[in-house]
């Protein structure tokens, strides 16, 4: 993988458009959580101390290519200049005059936050005539936005093939951390893959059984494969009409070498609630009136045992129901035995996913993996072997 940095760059009096991820959840007018704006401050911190003006680029909700006031970005503004410590003027619009306008009033030391560039129809769309109205504004382009990488839009793709372009620091950080992982990782290589349903993650299995030497089947997709192998999980979330599709799986998998490890005992209840009376049983025991919400400490164990034997980790999903407790044990315990083994410099750990972050943070061991990345679409794309146009127009690009 071939990309220019923020350091193949002459900077100096140049305008930077620099496409972020400010897309922070709000309440009453006010930013709730500000992770994603503190991400982009590297960048935006070294274009301003390379004499460069930035210029940010990004969406807000799904405005669907019209204005829609209560998606302005002019409300995460006072956000990004409190994060920054430096002033960041707003313009109204992402191209023309307004946009024109606010970048040369900008002085020295000064950032710019461009309006929603999902109010115009031709974001989406990936519009050259938009893309090449963007590209007037600014003399370089910088992504810094891992996760829209997976969509070819104007603010992503078009514009890396419009301007001399490079990754931002998140970028740059992103994209090594995914390459250590999977592109040449320190072998062997464990993957946890996770979550509801087989069906979502079909695309992943297939790409990671070929490039790494096992992976941990946990969540309600796990029973699909204890069902596909003829044991009764009660009544468990699964999807029994992918019984062969499983089957199909876990050949492919023995052919290529790479061994699929499903519980072998588990946590069940009677009903799915917080605290609900529970039983840990052997994974074909799991009675006809119950279902399965997590792993049990047994197969905790083995997972355990997988990471000490292993150099990298990748993961995706939970292991169970961890947004309830106690069904967030073998989560939490998975989680904090690759920690562990991170903090001990014996382990490379990336991971990544909507519910990945919540359950790593939730169980305190996120902060000491390698990398988390806050990608979801992006990321589980990435691992599923996909190009990503903005990360493909950066490569084209240099």
């Amino acid at each position: 993988m071939s990309y220019k940095t923020l350091d193949d760059l002459d900077l100096s009096g140049k305008t930077a458009l620099v496409r972020v991820d400010v897309n922070v959840p709000m309440k009453d007018g006010k930013v709730t959580d500000d992770t994603r704006i503190q991400a982009i401050l590297p960048t935006v911190k070294d274009i301003l101390a390379a004499g460069g003006k930035p210029v940010l680029l990004a969406h807000f909700g799904r405005p669907k290519g019209k204005v829609v006031p209560e998606m302005s970005l002019r409300v995460v503004a006072p956000a990004i200049e409190a994060a920054l410590g430096a002033p960041v003027k707003f313009a109204e619009d992402c191209i023309g005059d307004a946009a024109a306008s606010a970048i040369a009033a900008a002085a020295p030391g000064e950032a710019v936050l461009l309006e929603n560039t999902r109010f115009h129809a031709g974001e989406e769309k990936n519009d050259p005539a938009l893309a090449a109205e963007m590209a007037r504004l600014g003399d370089v382009y910088i992504n810094d936005a891992f996760s829209a990488a997976h969509r070819a839009h104007a603010s992503t793709e078009g514009l890396a093939r419009a301007l001399p372009a490079a990754a931002g620091r998140l970028m740059e950080k992103e994209l090594k951390a995914l390459a250590a992982a999977l592109s040449a990782p320190e072998r062997p290589v464990v993957a946890v893959v996770g979550g509801a349903k087989v069906s979502t993650k079909l695309d992943l299995l297939s790409n990671l059984m070929e490039k790494v030497d096992a992976i941990v089947i946990g969540g309600g997709m796990a029973n699909t494969f204890l069902a596909a192998r003829g044991i009764d999980v009660g009544k468990s979330l699964c999807e029994h009409d992918l019984a062969d599709t499983a089957r199909e799986i876990m050949a492919k998998a023995e052919a290529q070498g790479c061994e699929l490890v499903l519980p072998t005992d588990v946590v069940v209840a009677r009903e799915f609630a917080a605290n609900a009376a529970n039983e840990t049983v052997a994974a074909d025991a799991c009675p006809a009136d119950a279902m399965i919400l997590d792993a049990g400490p047994d197969s905790v164990a083995v997972v355990a045992a997988k990471f000490e034997a292993a150099k990298t980790v990748v993961w995706n999903g939970p292991l169970g129901a961890f947004e309830i407790e106690p069904f967030n044990a073998a989560t939490d315990a998975a989680a904090l035995k690759a920690a562990a083994l991170t903090e001990a410099g014996k382990l490379l750990s990336v991971a990544g996913g909507g519910d990945t972050v919540a359950a790593l943070n939730a169980s305190g061991a996120g902060a000491k993996f390698s990398y988390v990345s806050t990608a979801g679409g992006a990321f589980l794309e990435w691992l599923e072997g996909k190009t990503l146009p903005g990360v493909a127009a950066l490569e084209a690009s240099a």
